[in-house]
């Protein structure tokens, strides 16, 4: 199965950085967010992926094609104008890298990529800036029981502030960043079938508020529940969190 990855916005909300370089590309432990998301795909066996650019999307087409050159030991003999390298490591992926316009909607870039996925095969969709303890194989499995054309992966998200517990008047505890008022979310990680493609108009589709909407009401959107790690990294602190977090060695989604 191919991934198809988001990775065309602008990043708003986390401009701090994103004025320089688009939002899957800030880094987590000196990694790009996209290269975590795509270990975590790997691990699973999943190493064919389709990369919808946007704005600054030279950055990470540049980053790909000197990702050899930059995670090897090489010796450049000046005189002959040859390169060698040795001791490569290499990541066992196929990347298709396209430009899918910088004003494109979520759905219009998956429709700008139709051309480049199998036409008998589901594929993963997923966005650019989120990441996740997700049983990926487990994922694809239920998708493919369901018979739906669309899986949806659903999650709680954390509580954005702790909170106190209280009794007869006292705190008994605190509680940092419980979970939410327990409502599921839609959390990304994606499986769709080709016949959705058809569900997007044109480059101004939505991709969550028109064909996900549609497919909900025609019965063909299953639902994933993932109750394990889940962070989407939307601010300057989700950011800041998910550094400490892979800094620490425990990172959940480290693979």
């Amino acid at each position: 199965m191919k991934t198809v990855i988001l990775a065309g916005g602008l990043g708003t909300r986390i401009s701090e950085e994103s004025h320089l370089k688009p939002k899957p590309m800030i880094e987590i432990g000196g990694r790009p967010i996209l290269w975590h998301i795509m270990k975590l795909y790997a691990h699973y066996g999943f190493n064919d992926f389709i990369v919808c650019l946007g704005y600054k999307g030279y950055v990470v087409k540049e980053y790909f094609a000197n990702y050899v050159l930059h995670n090897a030991d090489l010796t450049v003999d000046l005189a002959r104008g040859v390169t060698e390298y040795h001791a490569t490591k290499h990541e066992p992926w196929r990347v298709t890298l396209v430009d899918t316009g910088e004003a494109t909607m979520t759905g219009g870039r998956v429709k700008r990529v139709a051309r480049y996925l199998d036409k008998d095969e589901p594929f993963f969709l997923t966005y650019g800036d989120g990441v996740a303890d997700i049983d990926l194989a487990a994922l694809a499995a239920f998708h493919r029981a369901q018979g739906r054309q669309a899986t949806v992966t659903a999650v709680a998200p954390p509580g954005r502030y702790g909170a106190l517990e209280i009794e007869a008047g006292r705190v008994q505890r605190f509680i940092e960043k419980p979970p939410g008022d327990n409502g599921l979310i839609n959390g990304g990680f994606f499986v769709l079938e080709p016949s959705v493609l058809a569900r997007i108009e044109d480059d101004a589709t939505i991709f969550e508020s028109g064909p996900l909407e549609a497919l909900a009401r025609d019965g063909e959107l299953a639902a994933y529940r993932h109750d394990g790690f889940w962070a989407a990294m939307d601010t300057l602190r989700d950011k800041n969190n998910l550094e400490t977090l892979w800094a620490s060695g425990e990172a959940p989604w480290r693979r």
